[in-house]
This record gives structure tokens, sequence and C-alpha cells, in this order.
């Protein structure tokens, strides 16, 4: 699968709803966030809390360019969390955590405008 961070490029191909509901994109609160230096690209690596059902999760995010490390605990991000875990370096990300890409292709985190239980489901 290749991504883009081209806002010109055309939509993906068509999905039926059922596909879209297979996609579990829950909210969560960031509990600590550190740097990755190890990443192959910067990156941080971040604890959240997604409440009693999914618990308390690590991603690892390629969102230094516009996030300081000091900001991100206490900030609510939204993430795919039925994905397999995956090795990133020495680090093992159980959650994708959603962002955009700026007109720079730097990453922007995804978050819902004013704050909501965390575990919520997007739909």
């Amino acid at each position: 699968m290749h991504l883009t961070h081209d806002p010109a490029a055309p939509a993906a191909a068509t999905i039926g709803f059922d596909d879209f509901l297979k996609v579990d994109i829950r909210v969560g609160t960031i509990v600590s966030a550190e740097a990755y230096p190890q990443a192959r690209k910067p990156a941080y690596k971040l604890l959240i809390d997604f409440g009693p059902a999914i618990g308390v999760k690590k991603s690892s995010a390629q969102i230094t360019e516009n996030h300081a490390l000091a900001d991100l605990p206490g900030r609510q991000v939204a993430a795919v969390v039925n994905f397999p875990p995956r090795q990133i370096g020495t680090f093992l990300s159980e959650v994708l955590t959603l962002g955009f890409a700026d007109a720079d292709g730097a990453v922007t985190l995804f978050a819902p405008d004013k704050m909501v239980p965390n575990g919520s489901k997007l739909f």
C-alpha cells in the first residue's frame, strides 16, 4: 500500500461501508511521550490511554516537526487500535496514531476539537 501526502492526489478506490466499519478508530489521551532517537525517521514514543476496554497502548509517531514533546501529555489523539502490532526499530508500536500532512509534508496530529471520553469510537 502506498501512502501519499499529496493533497492533489485523487480519492482512493471506493470501498463498502462494511469495510470502513472494520477499521477501529478510537480516541485516547497521551499519558507520556519521549524521544525515539533510534528510529530511522525522527519520531516519538507515545503511551496513549484508550480507556478501560482497550487500555494503555504504545505508538511510534513521526510528529516531531509540528509537536513538541512537552506539549503532548494530556492531549487527545485518534488512532487505529485494531491493526497488528508493528516493530519500529527496537520499539513495538501497538496502534497507528493518525495525522495529516501540512503544506510541507510534516505530520499534524488528528484529534477531536473538544474532550471526549477515552475509547470513544469514530463513526
